[in-house]
């Protein structure tokens, strides 16, 4: 099966894919996601229905600079109704890996690169129903060379920096709605806070 998102032609490989034998079927292709009917086998022996989104998987970049602020975007998504702000993240092209799409999202998105990604979390958007998997890394090396975005058509961005301590108190008045950026920032703040309270390595001992 293959699957087109945003007009780039998705290979099953780039995401979890469901099998599609004699008990599954198509009944919806669209550009980004498919809708499958799935009959399987319960512990009652039943057969029950389960409709699945297949989706491809994508990736998200928390990048942070020297000051403690948070490279972000904001743009309008028409399925809630509402402009959300979020980590710079795009769907896993076919033949790319998940740190090469945070890298390539990162610039496109924002202008700024990065010498290198480090996985921070990876998480299923919705395992109930959608077979989509997130990867969320640490943007490694940031700079702004180039400093020119590079958007999809239709695509409206506005690039922002926020203060990393006000996003902390963001997400505790949870004023962070969009997932991958809740995962991503706790995920960054959890390494920070643990390597702040990391022990000392042992100086050289007294004699």
């Amino acid at each position: 099966m293959r699957l087109v998102g945003y007009g780039v032609a998705m290979s099953p490989s780039a995401g979890a894919t469901i099998d599609s034998g004699e008990n599954a079927r198509t009944v919806y292709a669209g550009r980004v996601v498919t809708l499958i009917l799935k009959d399987v086998a319960g512990s009652d022996g039943r057969r029950h229905r389960r409709e699945i989104v297949e989706h491809v998987d994508a990736a998200a970049v928390v990048a942070v600079d020297a000051q403690e602020r948070v490279l972000l975007v904001r743009q309008h998504r028409p399925a809630v109704g509402e402009d959300m702000v979020e980590l710079p993240a795009g769907l896993v092209d076919a033949g790319e890996t998940p740190a090469e799409c945070a890298l390539r999202e990162l610039q496109e998105e924002t202008g700024y690169t990065a010498d290198s990604v480090d996985l921070l979390a990876s998480y299923y958007s919705s395992a109930g129903f959608c077979t989509e998997r997130v990867w969320v890394y640490l943007a490694v090396g940031l700079n702004a060379a180039g400093g020119t975005p590079h958007l999809d058509a239709g695509e409206e961005l506005e690039v922002l920096w926020e203060p990393l301590d006000g996003l902390r108190e963001r997400i505790r008045r949870a004023e962070i709605a969009d997932a991958k950026t809740l995962v991503g920032l706790l995920a960054y703040l959890d390494r920070t806070s643990e390597a702040r309270h990391a022990p000392a390595p042992d100086g050289p001992h007294s004699t």
